[in-house]
């Protein structure tokens, strides 16, 4: 419906701009048209005048008609566009420099009236004034949003007196495809905004578009995740349009907006892990989180195990627990494929999470 009404429009508006142009012609046909065509008028109007403007509307409303498809094309993906490019920018950075763009052209209309008067530049330099001084102005305001939402109480920078400020969490492109940030987020374990920096969302994206199905399939999920969190968010997604162009590791990009803005780093990379940390951010790292809540063993526990192949030293069995959670068990090699209750002996816990070693309780295949 909607295309049908632009496509009306335009042929209207060609219509309209065909009857005026064909009137710009009449001046030139007086010298080759009868004069009694000339003369003769209907409703006040001469023939002449008529039959161009006739010829003038529909050649117009011909024309609008061939090219209404293409425009109206080319307006649909223009929105598009503005619409996407809005998206990636955080509903404070838009406030903040708007602001800061209309301080900047009401700065470049009263400067520029000093030179409005200075003939054949006067006007351009206006022009020139108001560009340069409105990009200013909008460069200068997010530069200092940190600033100015204190002063107008964003909930996102500052909160309100009463309550602790609450610290924004940046998201990595690993713990988006990953996957199980949505589940901690919906428990409620997460408190402040979720940020996603537009580097992150862009490497995303070149994921997401990447000719290998496996990262394609990946960078889709990151996406699906992110769109999932946003719609179960209450204005707690951001979309942080800082970017340093001078650093080319999306990492080392992160771990500087951390630094600059006292935000946290949500990840489960080792490695980005260690680097912030070396750097006096503060980072949440996932796997942690699991292994810190993962059910805890102690040592002479009885535990029912099913063994399901050799472990690396002779006798060894190896099983494991619902959680994932490896257990070596020692003369298991006998019970594999059989669940069998065995003892635990110790816990080894690494970075990589928890490897229990524990000794069957069965001499044989049946129960004592």
């Amino acid at each position: 419906m909607p295309e049908k009404v632009l496509k009306a429009i335009f042929i209207l508006l060609f219509s309209v701009l065909g009857i005026v142009l064909s009137t710009q012609t009449e001046p030139l046909l007086t010298a080759v048209i009868p004069k009694n065509v000339l003369t003769e008028t209907i409703l006040g109007i001469t023939i002449l005048s008529l039959g161009v403007m006739l010829i003038g509307g529909i050649l117009g409303a011909l024309v609008g008609r061939v090219i209404s498809g293409y425009l109206i094309s080319s307006l649909f993906a223009f929105t598009s566009r503005v619409e996407k490019s809005l998206l990636l920018i955080s509903t404070q950075d838009l406030i903040i420099g708007t602001l800061g763009l209309f301080a900047g052209l009401i700065i470049a209309n009263l400067v520029g009236l000093a030179f409005g008067s200075i003939p054949y530049i006067g006007p351009y330099v206006s022009v020139a004034l108001s560009i340069i001084l409105g990009y200013i102005g909008m460069h200068l305001t997010i530069s200092k949003k940190a600033e100015i939402a204190g002063w107008f109480h964003f909930k996102a920078e500052s909160g309100t007196k009463q309550k602790k400020k609450k610290v924004g969490k940046l998201l990595d492109t690993n713990i988006i495809i990953d996957g199980r940030i949505l589940n901690i987020y919906q428990s409620g374990f997460l408190e402040g905004p979720i940020i996603v920096p537009v580097f992150v969302l862009e490497e995303l994206q070149k994921i997401a578009d990447s000719a290998d199905v496996l990262k394609r399939n990946r960078g889709r999920r990151g996406l699906d995740i992110l769109n999932q969190i946003k719609k179960k968010s209450k204005d707690e997604l951001i979309i942080l349009t800082e970017d340093f162009e001078e650093i080319n590791e999306v990492d080392s990009k992160l771990v500087k907006l951390a630094r600059t803005h006292g935000y946290k780093i949500i990840t489960n990379d080792y490695n980005l892990n260690k680097v912030a940390e070396l750097q006096g951010v503060a980072v949440l790292n996932i796997n942690e989180l699991i292994i810190a809540l993962k059910p805890a063993v102690i040592p002479g526990e009885e535990v029912y195990v099913q063994l399901v192949k050799n472990g690396k030293e002779e006798g060894q069995g190896v099983a494991f627990l619902d959680d994932g959670t490896m257990i070596v068990v020692e003369n298991g090699s006998q019970f594999i494929g059989q669940e069998i209750p065995v003892i635990i002996a110790s816990v080894l816990q690494t970075k990589a999470g928890q490897i229990i070693f524990a000794k069957a309780k069965l001499e044989s295949g049946y129960d004592e």
